[in-house]
């Protein structure tokens, strides 16, 4: 049997880490993101703003105690795609128009300005998944920022 192997023009790259539902665990994959970026040679922004605000809302919105959430970060041609997926299926994300004086509730508003597109993937239940894809494609890393 002769089988022929496809490879890929681009590599693709990934890295996950499993962290608490915690304001530290949301900090920690902000940085761990940050780093792995760095290591990849991709600019930073807007993907560790993306993360965080994702992060934030895994560990204020979908936090479960004794239930960690997931980052996850693919390159695959010229876009990162963010993952974070959490336990609070049940719990749909929503933007949502805060009021003026409000100090909470743009997260999403601001995903959706920052990401080329986002959505939600329900996984095998109670997990859901909040992604964002941003492209890399040409784009110098930001170092020292």
């Amino acid at each position: 049997m002769n089988q022929r192997s496809t490879e890929l023009d681009t590599p693709v790259r990934n890295f996950s880490v499993q962290l608490s539902p915690t304001p530290r665990g949301a900090r920690l994959a902000r940085l761990l993101a940050t780093e792995q970026l760095r290591s990849w040679g991709l600019p930073l922004d807007p993907a560790r703003q993306l993360v965080a605000e994702l992060a934030a809302n895994a560990a204020e919105h979908g936090r479960v105690p004794g239930r960690d959430f997931r980052l996850t970060l693919y390159v695959v041609g010229d876009f990162l795609r963010i993952e974070v997926t959490d336990t609070r299926g049940e719990r749909r994300p929503q933007p949502r128009t805060p009021e003026p004086d409000a100090e909470s509730g743009r997260g999403l508003l601001l995903v959706e300005a920052l990401a080329h597109r986002w959505g939600v993937v329900e996984g095998r239940f109670p997990r859901k998944t909040v992604w964002a894809e941003v492209r890399c494609e040409g784009q110098e890393p930001a170092f020292g920022t």
